[in-house]
């Protein structure tokens, strides 16, 4: 079984522009699938590292920013994640992370009190039928990642209508109308965590109609890098 995730990194200046503030930045890879196809696992961290010291000089004029560079297996994995990152987590301000949208709320997940932010759009995940047990959407691969203005919680994957601009009239205490409010309301979710982040204004911000034919469906990636079983050449 063979499961494909396809992502791509953002521009530098809106990555950048992302971090504007931040003084202590982890830029964290994942050798899992972003790795494997050679576009977000641990060389592809040290090289986006480098980049943002260049551009924290140059655009920011800030000379003294910690930023490193790390990896992990998997940033999809919760008990990989905190065995990887429990003991460092405190050295940084924010977490800039090369996984999917999957990865990214993982981690943010596991590390509540950090903000984790993406330096990847998702564009694609493809993968056989496979039984694993219980999963949980958490990304659509919507190529469009709005993940560091919605607190790490993607409102495409987890509201039940998509919302770009806060909650709708369906939710009762936070909990959504569709499938019986059995589900977290995700605006409610995003809500508190910007709240608890001091970034309430990201909250008011207006976004427009997302584009959909970033990720019309049905969708077929061609022309890409082939797999061949391992991350090596």
């Amino acid at each position: 079984m063979i499961c494909v995730i396809v992502v791509e990194q953002k521009p530098l200046e809106d990555i950048l522009e992302m971090v504007k503030g931040y003084e202590r930045m982890l830029v964290l890879g994942c050798d899992g699938c972003a790795g494997i196809y050679q576009v977000g696992g641990e060389k592809q961290a040290e090289m986006l590292s480098s980049l943002l010291r260049m551009g924290e000089k140059t655009v920011h004029n800030k000379e003294n920013s910690k930023i490193e560079a790390s990896a992990v297996l998997r940033q999809c994995d919760k008990e990989i994640v905190r065995e990887a990152l429990e003991n460092t987590i405190g050295d940084y301000d924010v977490i800039l992370s090369m996984a999917c949208g999957a990865g990214v709320q993982t981690v943010a997940e596991v590390f509540p009190e950090t903000p984790v932010l993406p330096a990847v759009n998702t564009k694609f995940i493809g993968m056989q039928d496979r039984e694993l047990g219980d999963l949980h959407e958490r990304c659509r691969a919507c190529g469009d990642c709005i993940l560091d203005e919605t607190g790490g919680i993607c409102p495409i994957a987890r509201c039940a209508k998509s919302l770009l601009n806060g909650p709708c009239g369906g939710q009762v205490e936070g909990k959504c109308e569709v499938g019986g409010y059995e589900h977290d309301c995700a605006w409610i979710l995003i809500y508190r965590k910007l709240k608890e982040f001091g970034k309430l204004d990201q909250f008011m911000k207006l976004r427009l109609m997302r584009d959909n034919r970033i990720s019309q469906s049905p969708r077929d990636m061609k022309g890409g890098i082939k797999y061949t079983g391992g991350g090596g050449e």
